[in-house]
């Protein structure tokens, strides 16, 4: 078949589209990815899929989503008939669905978050409407629906009226699994790494700050976002500059090697709202996969994983004091951390894409 995936970010460092193009290209169908171009946008990689990328004039706001879309819609317009047309996210669902009817074909929608409670959203109330009523009048119109964590999909289901799959965003396999971060007690400082885009309600000013009181070890933050210049003065104004490194973006293969380097994983998601409350964040998995112990949130999704395999330091607050005293106790206590370090391993060999694909190769076969 022939199946296209629409997104709107510029493809580089979407590990989830490029595990599910690879996968789909593997199994037979012509896949196509189209994204954006943005000025600072780097070469695409090598794919076994087709990438495309549309140039905007606007790089955000409302402006960026009208263009988008509009672009969007005639791009897909003017190409010979996709069998299947799948929007990531409400930001593209539109134009795959009316291309999609205008031309006979299947359309699906694939939900990476709940965009309408999403923090940049939830506090503006007009652009809260504006994708409610998008989500409204596009979800229960298509074909086949799926989305990253079974919370999310009961929800949807309910909202919606539709049935919602779930495919869950793990990584590959650790085809190293000897690589293992320096001890505890080498000279080395341990390493406590944040992956992930710095975006608000991410809880990373509250990791920043608590380097003041954290001593002998360092915290790495891999990627970048709309808070990196605001986190970058942070941490001077907390004259914290030397426990805290900005890794910039980093392609899917560097960032394995760093996590893999790392003794703590972060994932400090606030309560702001239903998207990150019930989210189920592919950096979780990665972490597993990785072996390394992680600080999690006690969200419903996270504590229904710890009871599978208990992998996670899970913390009930956000606050600096929390943080830190969940950080001391991991480090310092030798018995906890080898508990949690062996527990991934074991989690790493059922959490996995290998596994979890099989979902996603039944839905498009």
């Amino acid at each position: 078949m022939k199946l296209v995936f629409t997104v709107t970010n510029d493809l580089c460092y979407d590990q989830r589209m490029q595990r599910i193009c690879g996968t789909l290209s593997a199994e037979g169908h012509e896949v196509t990815l189209v994204g954006r171009l943005r000025k600072t946008s780097p070469l695409l990689p090598p794919a076994p899929y087709r990438q495309v990328r549309l140039a905007c004039w606007f790089e955000k706001g409302k402006l960026f989503y009208l263009e988008y879309n509009f672009r969007l819609f005639w791009w897909l317009l003017l190409q010979k008939s996709f069998d299947v047309y799948t929007g990531i996210d409400l930001d593209t669902i539109m134009p795959c669905l009316g291309v999609a009817r205008l031309k006979g074909k299947k359309c699906y929608y694939d939900a990476h978050e709940y965009f309408s409670e999403v923090p940049e959203v939830v506090g503006r109330p007009l652009t809260k409407w504006i994708w409610e009523m998008v989500a409204r009048i596009g979800i229960p119109h298509v074909d086949k629906a799926y989305t990253v964590g079974p919370a999310l999909a009961q929800i949807f289901q309910q909202r919606y009226g539709i049935p919602f799959e779930v495919v869950r965003n793990m990584p590959f396999q650790n085809s190293n699994p000897s690589s293992t971060p320096p001890p505890l007690n080498s000279s080395t400082p341990p390493i406590i790494l944040y992956q992930g885009v710095l975006n608000a309600g991410r809880g990373l000013e509250t990791a920043i700050a608590a380097m003041q009181k954290i001593e002998g070890a360092v915290l790495w933050l891999a990627g970048e976002g709309d808070l990196s210049q605001e986190l970058r003065q942070l941490a001077k104004d907390l004259q914290v500059e030397c426990k805290v490194r900005f890794l910039g973006y980093l392609n899917p293969v560097e960032l394995r090697s760093v996590t893999q380097q790392a003794s703590i994983g972060l994932n400090l998601l606030e309560n702001r709202g239903l998207s990150y409350f019930y989210s189920l964040a592919n950096k979780a998995f990665d972490y597993v996969q990785a072996g390394v112990p992680s600080i999690q949130m006690n969200f419903p999704e996270y504590l229904a994983l710890q009871e599978e395999h208990r992998v996670f330091y899970l913390i009930n607050r956000l606050e600096v004091e929390v943080l830190v005293q969940a950080i001391e106790h991991l480090l310092g206590d030798g018995e906890l951390y080898l508990a949690l370090e062996e527990n991934c391993r074991k989690a790493a060999v059922e959490w996995c894409w290998e596994m979890e694909k099989v979902r996603l190769v039944e839905m498009y076969r």
